[in-house]
């Protein structure tokens, strides 16, 4: 995780630093401190109601802070080293605890901002990932919740979406990270499992999970009552969650043997849940498409290769192509703007010979963008009201 370079919410964050002044410290200062070389003409940051009580440890957690918010912040290499030269890596740690302070009031981003400074002044503190994941987790559910009880117009509810998501991307990834610079951090593994299944990542779920239960079992008991009984309750719900995973690791099971080129394996696996409750599953009906589409293009391919000649009139090939279009048809009435599978559907009737069906679906396909162009013009016209704008702008 490289927050210098693939920074997915910095500039979310930046709102907090009008809470800093910039001032250069005097040259005199700076030599008495040993610090001109890494100092002189930098500006250091004071935060405005501090200005009378400055002291290293707050210039220090000052930068830090500032960095945490932009990783890419001009002096960010200047802040790094007077921290280390005054400090070292362990004051990752004291921003850590300062995270978590900030955390219990409720004060999410800001927390957020004290763990992205410590996990740039010790990059392998693997307590500074998790306790990141955790903060833009409970951003990200405190966001949600905000905007399932608001009335936000259709601009508004796509911004915060996109918001929740890079919120929802970040976290997922510094838990990856926690677990990778500490393979026995068994929380992060915990956490780790949620963000997967979010993503419909069953089979990482299950992994992840099942090294939590093989932690979280050799941990000892620690004597506090309320951490005890939450410890059990967290193993108690990963047993459950993991009972209920069985099925869809095994449909995920599938997906892959049809990416990985086995269609016939793949067919196999996810054929028994297109009756129950996974029928439901559009991605099930697309999959199965798929591996009978790519059976049809291999026998295709077979029969001409044998000098067969034109391959719509091979059997083989048809019944493929048939079944093929039989499983993308049920995409469509389970997600009706499927376009993925309204395309394949009038490439199949194409070859089939059937253009009556071909170019049903090729209308489709321009009925679903056209609705789309629509809403977006919707959205911007509604975000141009928003901003006070009377009347719309045309925006190409």
């Amino acid at each position: 995780m490289n927050i210098e370079k693939t920074d997915r919410i910095g500039e979310l964050l930046t709102e907090h630093l009008k809470e800093m002044v910039f001032d250069e410290l005097s040259y005199e200062y700076l030599e008495r401190a040993g610090v001109s070389d890494i100092l002189k003409d930098v500006p250091v940051p004071i935060r405005k109601t501090e200005m009378n009580n400055i002291t290293v440890l707050k210039i220090a957690l000052n930068m830090a802070f500032v960095i945490g918010c932009d990783p890419g912040f001009k002096y960010r290499d200047n802040y790094l080293q007077y921290i280390l030269r005054n400090f070292d890596k362990n004051f990752s740690n004291g921003l850590i605890a300062k995270g978590l302070d900030t955390a219990q009031e409720g004060e999410y981003e800001e927390a957020c901002i004290y763990f992205r400074g410590a996990l740039q002044v010790d990059p392998d503190n693997a307590g500074a990932y998790y306790c990141y994941g955790r903060g833009l987790k409970d951003a990200y559910e405190r966001l949600s919740q905000a905007d399932a009880e608001a009335e936000l117009s259709a601009s508004e509810r796509s911004s915060r979406e996109d918001i929740i998501g890079r919120f929802k991307a970040e976290s997922l990834e510094a838990f990856e990270v926690a677990v990778d610079k500490d393979p026995e951090l068994k929380d992060a593994y915990y956490y780790l499992g949620y963000a997967y299944l979010n993503m419909g990542l069953y089979v990482k779920a299950k992994l992840v999970w099942e090294k939590y239960m093989e932690l979280s079992a050799k941990s000892p008991a620690t004597g506090n009552e309320a951490v005890d009984k939450a410890s059990k309750e967290a193993r108690e719900d990963v047993a459950l969650r993991l009972r209920q995973l069985d099925e869809p690791v095994k449909i995920e099971e599938g997906y892959n043997m049809i990416l990985s080129g086995k269609f016939e394996e793949g067919i196999k696996a996810l054929k028994p849940y297109t009756e129950g409750r996974y029928a439901a599953w559009w991605p099930l009906w697309f999959y199965l498409g798929t591996a009978y589409r790519e059976l049809a293009k291999r026998s295709r391919s077979e029969f001409e290769a044998a000098g067969g000649g034109d391959a719509s009139g091979d059997e083989v090939t048809r019944g493929a192509y048939e079944e093929a279009a039989k499983y993308y048809r049920e995409v469509i009435k389970l997600d009706p703007s499927n376009k993925d599978a309204m395309s394949e559907l009038s490439e199949i009737y194409c070859f089939l010979g059937n253009a009556e069906m071909a170019e049903k679906y090729t209308k489709k396909i321009a009925i679903v963008e056209q609705n789309a162009e629509a809403d977006r013009e919707l959205m911007r016209d509604q975000a141009q009201r928003d901003a006070g704008i009377e009347k719309p702008v045309k925006m190409n």
